[in-house]
C-alpha cells in the first residue's frame, strides 16, 4: 500500500513548500489556530449562524478571512527560499495585518452605508498583499500584480485601445481595496465563499488517505502493463490535481512518489518529470472539482458550477487519452514490461478498502449536478467522509489525523487565498480605468474583423500573459477584454470561448521560456529543466490544438446540439492516436514508426482530427496509406514486439 497522507508524511511534504517544520511546533500551532478562527468564521457567514441574533455582514466576515489567512500566509510561506525559521518582522508583519483587517471588519457596516475608508492603512494592507504575492507566486506574479494594479496613475498617458480614466494615488488605493471592485468584491469571494468548501474538502480527503488510495487504484489499475508507473502517474495526478486543483502542490505531493518509480522502469529523468507536469497541469481543468479557474468562470459567465463541470469533462479525457497513448507508445518502442502482478494490489481489494472515498466522490457529483447545492456541497461532502472514516482503522479521524487536516486545508487555503487576494488590484484597475471596453473594440478593429486573426492575437495574448507563472490573472484579464471580442465577431459560443482562454493561459505552464510546473518536475527528477520543458511540450500536444476545435465545435464542451459528437469525437480520437504515434514513434495497433514516417503522421493526424468533413475523408486515406506503409516495413524490418 503506498500511504501519502500519514502525518508524519504530509508534515514533511509541507515542509517543502511551507516552513510550518514538526507537526506541533510552534509556528504549526499557531497557524493552525488562525486557521481554526478562519475557517469558523467562513462556516458561520455561509451557513447563516447567528449570535446574540445577529449574523456576520459579507464586509466583515471578508475582512476576517483576509485578517486570518493573511496572517497564516506570513507565518507559513517564506520570505526566501530555504528560510525555516520564522523572523521577528514576519510576527509582526503577522499580527499587524490581522490588527489592520479586524480594525476594518468592525467598520464594515460604515464603508457600506457612509463609503468609509482609511488611505494610510489601506496603502499599509496593499503593500502587504504585495508581498504576500511576492511569496506565493514569484517575481513574475509580482510584477503582473504591481504593474497592472498600478495602471489607474498612468491610464491617460497610453496611446490607442489602452488608455483609460485615470485616478489619483489615493483614490486608486481607496478602489482597490475598499470597493467591490477591489478586494471587497469577486476575487475575496470566491477565496472567501465558493473555493473555501473544496479546499476543506481536498483536506479532509488527504488526512483520511485518499491520495493512497488513488496511487493504490492506479496502480491496481494499471501497473502490470507496458510502461505501468507512468500510466499510474497519469492517472494519480489526474485525481489528485482534480481535487486539489493546485498544478505545483500536486507535482511536489504526487510527483516525490510517481517520478522516483518511473525513473526506476526506465524512464529518462526528463520525461518522467514531463510526464508528472504534464498529468499534473491536466487536473486543474479536470472534473468533478478543478482548480480556482473554473469558479471564476462561473462566475465570469454567469452560469452555475455544474454547467462548467460538465463542459470540461470532455476536453480533459481528450488531454488524458493523448497523454496515456504517448506514454504508451514510448513504453512500447522502448520494450518496457509492466511490473509483476503478485506485486501489485487487486482492484478488488483497493475498491473494498477505498470505497468510502468513492462514495464520497459519487456524492459529491450528486450534489453539484443533481441537487445544485453549489459551493454547499463539499461541506456536506467533508460530513459524510468523517463519519464514514470511522468505520476502518486506516482511515479513521484520530484526534492527531484531525490536528494535520485542520494544518493541510490551512496551507490549501492560504496558499490559494495568496495567490487569489493580489489579483483584486488588478481587477479593479482594469474595472475603474474602463480599459477593458477599449481594448475590446480595439481587438475587433486590430482583427479588421477577420474571426481568425482575432484568435491569432488570442492565442498570442494568452500566451505571453501565461508567463507570469498564474494562468488566473490571464483569464481575468482576457475574459472581459478578448472573449467579447470574439464572441462579438465569430457569433461563437460564450463557454467554448471562455474554455478556449484558460486552456490557452495553461500553456506556459509546461512552454518555454517559462514552462514553471516542467522546471519543478524536472528538479524533482533531477533533469534538465529545459530538456524536460520541451518533452512536456510533446507529450500535452492535445492542449495545445484541441481548443480551437471546441471554439469552432461547441459539442465538444456539452452546448447546443450534442449530435456532432456521433461523427467529431471518433475522427479527434483516431487523430490524437495518429499523432501520438508519429511523435513517439509507436503507432497503437501497427507497429514501431520509421522516422520517415513520423512527420507525415502527425501531419495527417492534426487534418484528420479537425472537425471538417473534406480534411477527415482526404487524411483518412492518407492515414491508411500511411498505416499500411508502416505495417509493411515492419514486416520487412521486424521491429519491437510490444510487451502487454
Amino acid at each position: 500500500m503506498t500511504e501519502i497522507s500519514s502525518p508524519h508524511e504530509q508534515a514533511t511534504h509541507d515542509s517543502e513548500v511551507t516552513r510550518l517544520g514538526e507537526l506541533f511546533s510552534w509556528q504549526s500551532i499557531v497557524f493552525v489556530t488562525l486557521s481554526v478562527c478562519g475557517l469558523f468564521s467562513g462556516l458561520a457567514y455561509i451557513f447563516g449562524f447567528t449570535w446574540n441574533g445577529q449574523r456576520l455582514l459579507e464586509g466583515e466576515y471578508y475582512w476576517a478571512f483576509i485578517g486570518f489567512f493573511s496572517a497564516a500566509a506570513f507565518i507559513a510561506l517564506p520570505a526566501r527560499t530555504g528560510q525555516k525559521k520564522v523572523p521577528f518582522y514576519d510576527v509582526l508583519a503577522a499580527i499587524l495585518v490581522l490588527c489592520v483587517s479586524f480594525y476594518f471588519a468592525s467598520n464594515a457596516w460604515d464603508m457600506v452605508q457612509a463609503g468609509w475608508s482609511n488611505l494610510y492603512l489601506g496603502v499599509v494592507l496593499w503593500l502587504m498583499m504585495m508581498e504576500l504575492a511576492r511569496r506565493s507566486g514569484g517575481i513574475p506574479f509580482l510584477l503582473v500584480v504591481v504593474l497592472l494594479g498600478m495602471y489607474p496613475l498612468v491610464a491617460d498617458y497610453f496611446p490607442g485601445l489602452l488608455m483609460g480614466i485615470p485616478y489619483q494615488f489615493e483614490y486608486m488605493i481607496e478602489a482597490h481595496v475598499f470597493r467591490a471592485e477591489g478586494m471587497m468584491g469577486i476575487t475575496t469571494k470566491i477565496a472567501a465563499e465558493i473555493i473555501l468548501g473544496f479546499l476543506v474538502f481536498a483536506g479532509v480527503l488527504l488526512a483520511t488517505g485518499a491520495g493512497g488510495f488513488f496511487i493504490d487504484l492506479a496502480n491496481a489499475s494499471f501497473g502490470r502493463y507496458r510502461g505501468g508507473p507512468a500510466k499510474v502517474a497519469v492517472v494519480a495526478s489526474g485525481f489528485m490535481g482534480s481535487l486539489s486543483g493546485s498544478v505545483f502542490s500536486n507535482i511536489a505531493g504526487t510527483g516525490s512518489i510517481t517520478i522516483p518509480t518511473m525513473k526506476k522502469v526506465g524512464y529518462p529523468a526528463h520525461y518522467a518529470g514531463a510526464i508528472e507536469a504534464c498529468a499534473s497541469m491536466g487536473g486543474a481543468v479536470m472534473p468533478p472539482v478543478m482548480g480556482a479557474i473554473a469558479f471564476v468562470m462561473a462566475i465570469t459567465i454567469g452560469v452555475d458550477y455544474a454547467t462548467i463541470m460538465i463542459a470540461a469533462i470532455i476536453p480533459s479525457l481528450l488531454f488524458y487519452f493523448g497523454l496515456l497513448l504517448q506514454v504508451d507508445a514510448y513504453a512500447a518502442r522502448t520494450g518496457m514490461k509492466g511490473r509483476p502482478r503478485e506485486e501489485l494490489p487487486s482492484v478488488r481489494s483497493v475498491l473494498v478498502r477505498g470505497w468510502p472515498y468513492l462514495s464520497v466522490m459519487v456524492f459529491l457529483v450528486w450534489g453539484l449536478l443533481y441537487m445544485r447545492w453549489e459551493y454547499y456541497t463539499p461541506w456536506y461532502a467533508c460530513l459524510l467522509m468523517i463519519g464514514l472514516s470511522f468505520l476502518q482503522k486506516d482511515t479513521r479521524m484520530t484526534p492527531r489525523k484531525f490536528y494535520d487536516a485542520i494544518r493541510q486545508i490551512g496551507v490549501l487555503v492560504t496558499q490559494t487565498a495568496a495567490i487569489i487576494l493580489p489579483i483584486a488590484f488588478v481587477v479593479s484597475a482594469l474595472t475603474i480605468t474602463g480599459v477593458t471596453g477599449s481594448v475590446t473594440s480595439g481587438l475587433v478593429s486590430l482583427g479588421g474583423g477577420n474571426l481568425y486573426l482575432v484568435i491569432l492575437f488570442g492565442v498570442l495574448a494568452c500566451f505571453i500573459m501565461g508567463m507570469a507563472g498564474l494562468a488566473l490573472v490571464a483569464y481575468i484579464f482576457l475574459a472581459v477584454t478578448l472573449a467579447p471580442a470574439i464572441i462579438e465577431i465569430g457569433g461563437l459560443n460564450t463557454i467554448a470561448v471562455h474554455f478556449f482562454i484558460i486552456y490557452y493561459a495553461m500553456l506556459s505552464a509546461i512552454t518555454p521560456p517559462v514552462g514553471a510546473a516542467a522546471f519543478l518536475a524536472g528538479t524533482i527528477a533531477g533533469a534538465k529543466p529545459m530538456k524536460t520543458c520541451f518533452t512536456a511540450m510533446r507529450l500535452g500536444v492535445v492542449i495545445y490544438f484541441v481548443p480551437l476545435f471546441f471554439l469552432f465545435q461547441p459539442a465538444l464542451v456539452m452546448q447546443g446540439d450534442l449530435t456532432p459528437l456521433l461523427y467529431v469525437m471518433p475522427s479527434i480520437v483516431i487523430g490524437i492516436m495518429l499523432i501520438s504515434g508519429g511523435l513517439e514513434g509507436y503507432l497503437l495497433g501497427v507497429g514501431k514508426t520509421p522516422k520517415l514516417a513520423r512527420i507525415p503522421l502527425v501531419a495527417v493526424g492534426f487534418a484528420f482530427s479537425f472537425p471538417g468533413l473534406l480534411t477527415t475523408l482526404i487524411s483518412g486515406i492518407l492515414a491508411a496509406m500511411l498505416a499500411a506503409f508502416i505495417w509493411r516495413h515492419n514486416r520487412l524490418h521486424p521491429a519491437l514486439v510490444p510487451h502487454t
